[in-house]
């Protein structure tokens, strides 16, 4: 019994561990990648999932009055196009 219990929690720690990876770049850091060096104002960031990569949504003000959506991967915290 004590084997079979262990073999379901290997199992299970395993497909958990691969369908959750924690993201190396927090939104914080993203949206502050993004604003420095510039005079951008960030109006909204929010996190989404496209597929099956965590995505941040980086909403900015720039400083001639138009709006621009950043996608940053959280893993990488590489630019998306």
């Amino acid at each position: 019994m004590f084997k079979v219990v262990l073999l379901a929690l290997l199992f299970f720690s395993n497909f958990f561990a691969q369908a959750y990876v924690l993201a190396s770049v927090s939104l914080d850091e993203a949206t502050k990648q993004i604003i420095e060096g510039t005079y951008n104002k960030v109006l909204e960031a929010h996190t989404e999932t496209v597929g099956g990569k965590t995505i941040y949504i980086i909403k900015v003000l720039t400083p001639d009055g138009r709006i621009h959506y950043y996608k940053i991967d959280a893993e990488t915290g590489q630019l998306v196009s």
